[in-house]
């Protein structure tokens, strides 16, 4: 039997399975996720490649483990920014600003890498959820304000975000894409609930 590194088989297997996760992750980091393979991440986590089968069926599970992995901390990250905010107009800012400031950080790099992936409907699907956990708290302080269709409205402010984003990784400045992005959205938030 192999020498286990925790105190249970389970725990000893959960520690392996995150061990992989987060080598898939820093291979990510490097913006091309053909670079996740079997061998790439047994090699980083010093495991036998035959041995990530026991973890993970095929590429497409591993990779959506790293969004389940990651999307805890975007979510953490955009609530307790919007928890600060007193108003549902500043909670809107909060949204725009907290997602934006990940992006700074470099975390919008495992989700670009991961939008390139291709025939793995396993990753899109996580990646569906995630998008859907990160509008549960716009969607809520869009509801205060009275709107009529949070949901929706929701997603459509996501795109101020995802434009922003995409300026920020073109080389356009952070802070004034970000000030900008924030002001557009909780304009747009109040003329949608004005209209409704």
């Amino acid at each position: 039997m192999p020498k286990i590194s925790a105190a249970t088989v389970a725990e000893h297997h959960a520690q392996q399975r995150l061990a992989l996760v987060r080598a898939a992750r820093a291979l990510l980091e490097g913006g091309d996720a053909e670079a996740v393979t079997f061998t790439a991440v047994a090699k980083v986590t010093g495991l036998a490649r035959n041995s990530v089968y026991k973890y993970f069926p095929g590429r497409p599970e591993l990779l959506a483990a790293v969004v389940e992995d990651a999307m805890p901390r975007w979510t953490s990250a955009i609530r307790a920014g919007m928890s600060a905010a007193a108003t549902p107009e500043q909670k809107i800012a909060a949204y725009v600003t907290s997602q934006l400031e990940l992006v700074r950080s470099g975390e919008h790099r495992i989700a670009q890498a991961l939008a390139g992936v291709r025939d793995a409907a396993v990753v899109r699907e996580s990646a569906a959820q995630a998008h859907r956990e990160l509008l549960t708290p716009l969607t809520g302080a869009l509801a205060e304000l009275g709107d009529d269709d949070p949901r929706r409205t929701a997603m459509l402010l996501q795109g101020i975000v995802n434009a922003a984003t995409t300026a920020i990784e073109s080389g356009d400045d952070a802070v004034t894409v970000t000030g900008r992005a924030a002001r557009m959205a909780v304009a747009a938030a109040m003329g949608s609930t004005a209209s409704a």
